[in-house]
This record gives structure tokens, sequence and C-alpha cells, in this order.
């Protein structure tokens, strides 16, 4: 069902990005690998075998049309795209400079309004397509020195539903998928937690959108620890 698609998957060099990336090269899945690190996607990408690298900065609209452009001349079509680049500045409002809630907002949430925007034409080409927008838990529950990350992923949340709204009857799906604690080192959080999502899991899901049935629209996926810490 996946295999010889195209997919487009921003901040593929590390983290849930990466497991993605892996995932989708495992069923068949052609990829465009977007970040901002030449290096790491152009070893990705030769990792992978079928996959672009396309180095550019999710935060600049020309950098993002042109990697849309790329990746249809290397390969003829779209078919997805992975909207999973993200930042994670956490301070208290107070001490949060203008120059970070404006670097967080650009890249969460105007960086895959950016990706929406190129890619829908080149999946109306298609006959349609799916966008899968990787959200957070955070988009719902605002938590102490959150103030532009929650900022930016309720944004994102609400840019999904309208995006969905506009572009299922272009044949194109809208979805996203909400994952609490990621154990990754996203933010300089810690990594070897057990109790936390492994970026494989939001990969698992990733596929079980793309799966679905093209009649059935995947709206919001929660993933939740099974066992957190009890507080």
């Amino acid at each position: 069902m996946l295999k010889g698609k195209v997919a487009l998957i921003t901040g593929a060099s590390s983290g849930i990005g990466l497991a993605i990336a892996r995932a989708l090269a495992a069923e068949g899945v052609r990829l465009g690998l977007l970040a901002r690190s030449k290096a790491k996607l152009e070893a990705l990408a030769q990792e992978l075998g079928e996959a672009l690298a396309l180095p550019a900065d999710i935060t600049q609209y020309a950098a993002i049309e042109q990697a849309v452009q790329l990746l249809q001349e290397g390969f003829g079509q779209l078919d997805i795209l992975i909207n999973n680049a993200g930042i994670g500045v956490f301070k208290p409002v107070q001490e949060l400079s203008p120059e970070e809630w404006r670097e967080v907002l650009e890249t969460n949430l105007t960086g895959p309004f950016y990706a929406t925007k190129a890619a829908v034409p080149a999946l109306q080409k298609q006959g349609g397509g799916h966008i899968v927008n990787i959200g957070s838990l955070a988009g719902k529950n605002a938590f102490a020195g959150g103030a532009a990350y929650n900022a930016s992923k309720f944004g994102l949340l609400g840019f999904s539903e309208a995006s969905m709204l506009d572009l299922r009857y272009l044949g194109i799906r809208v979805s996203t998928i909400l994952p609490g604690s990621v154990d990754t080192p996203f933010g300089g959080n810690p990594t070897g937690s057990s109790w936390k999502i492994a970026p494989e899991d939001v990969a698992e899901a990733v596929l079980y959108v793309l799966r679905s049935h093209p009649r059935v629209m995947p709206g919001q996926l929660e993933l939740r620890p099974a066992q957190p810490p009890k507080k």
C-alpha cells in the first residue's frame, strides 16, 4: 500500500523524524529528507537507499518550495508530507526573549504552514495524498515554562484542523499525532528513561495513519506513556 510512494519528512535527521524515515524506508517509501544538517542528511540518504538529502531551513518558504521541486524532479511525485521539524525553548514567560519566542513559533507553527503550502500543489497533481503533523500533548495541556512551546503546539493543532477542512475535498487527508514524553534529547532532556515513549512508537503511529483506508480521516491520535512516574 505504501511501497513506491514518495514522502517528504521535515526534521528528518534525528529523533522522531529519523525513526519515521527508517520506518517508511522499510515499507518501500521513497524519501525526501529535510533538515538543516547537510552532512547528517547525506549519511542518512546513503543508509536508506531511495532517499534524497534536501538540506533547508523550515522557516524559509523559498527553500521549502525548492525542496519540493527537487523531490518531484528526483522521484516524479509527492504523496505524503510529514511535518515533524520542531524546537523547544522552555523558560518562564518573563525570562523568554522575543528572539526565542519568534524562533519557536516560526519553526513549530510557521514551518508546517510553509511545508503544507508548498506541498499541496504536488499532492493535488497526484490526485490527493496525506499530510501528517507531529504535534504534542503540549498542544492540549499547558505547563509552567512552556509559554512559547505550548503556544506553537496549540496553534499547530488549530492549523491542522483547519487544513483538514480546507483540503479534504481535494483528496488530501490531514492527521495529527500527539505524543507525550518521548525519549529523545529534544529540548535538552536526558535520554534513557524506560517509561517514556520511544521515537519508534511515534513512527508506528505514522504507519498506522498512512495505512488507513482512504475513506477514513484519522484526525488526532494521542500517544501517552503507559506508566509515567507517579506524582
